[in-house]
């Protein structure tokens, strides 16, 4: 399988398929012992796992992040093999489920490339002790190599840039992700100046917006429709929302134009 690099010069542009895994916040919608409207919805829209995506070009693919819903997420999109995972942070709901990536290391016999910021990466052994044993190592156990990302410094992947975008979620460094003419944010509730330069010009915008309410976080919906309203994109929707976005079918009504929610699924054709 490949991996990313990092430095060089990238090809000429192409395209992309980008399909969101989940659309969902930590809890998941339906949340557990909720008889809210949203968590009884029939619609498909309503049923969000946590908040993952995928990059396909011709038959490689690329994920960003790896949460409690992986397995049931690369099931649903036919995923047999995966290049490399990248993690935006260190939160349960986007690295829990790398105990599940074990199949594809049985499949290539390779372990499977993974990014992060050091801080991320620091963090695995202590949430995988196991899969970081070098004595007396159990068989079976996942399989991991590991890569720092750099702020400001692209990756290379399928000779193509990836852009880190660096962002905060509370006071927890975050990193979002520039694809051509896309960028994909979530856990965010600030955006430093150096980065909002990433974010001009998109074509697709995919941000993280929690709620309606404020929270401490994470931006909530206001506070997301005014990045959006500043930089502008062609199109926008939102991801890592709870149950108190209320229903899509209604919410995307009172959405600006070019504003919609998310859904698990959804797929974007993008140049690259």
């Amino acid at each position: 399988m490949g991996e990313c690099r990092r430095g060089g010069r990238g090809q000429s542009a192409g395209s992309l398929k980008f399909t969101l895994l989940g659309t969902g916040t930590s809890q998941g919608v339906p949340v557990l012992g909720c008889s809210c409207s949203v968590c009884r919805s029939e619609d498909p829209r309503d049923k969000r796992l946590r908040t993952a995506a995928l990059v396909t070009v011709d038959a490689s693919h690329l994920a960003i992040d790896c949460g409690p819903d992986f397995r049931q997420q690369m099931l649903r999109a036919g995923i047999g093999d995966l290049d490399a995972i990248l993690l935006t942070h260190s939160h349960n709901d986007h690295i829990i489920g790398l105990d599940d990536i074990r199949p594809f290391n049985f499949r290539s016999g390779l372990p499977m490339a993974i990014y992060g910021q050091a801080g991320v990466l620091d963090e695995l052994p202590r949430r995988f002790p196991y899969a970081f044993e070098t004595a007396n190592r159990y068989p079976g156990v996942p399989s991991l190599r590991t890569h720092p990302i750099y702020d400001h410094e692209p990756l290379f992947w399928k000779d193509r840039p990836i852009y880190p975008i660096a962002v905060k979620h509370g006071e927890l460094p975050v990193l979002g992700f520039r694809f051509g003419n896309l960028a994909y944010v979530t856990d965010v509730n600030f955006i430093p100046e150096s980065s909002m330069s990433l974010l001009e010009d998109l074509d697709f915008f995919i941000l993280g917006v929690l709620q309606p309410e404020p929270h401490h976080a994470h931006y909530h919906l206001e506070q997301g429709l005014e990045v959006i309203a500043r930089l502008r994109p062609r199109q926008s929707f939102l991801v890592h929302c709870n149950h108190r976005m209320g229903l899509t079918a209604e919410t995307n009504l009172r959405l600006p134009s070019g504003v919609a929610l998310a859904f698990d699924g959804q797929y974007l054709d993008v140049n690259w």
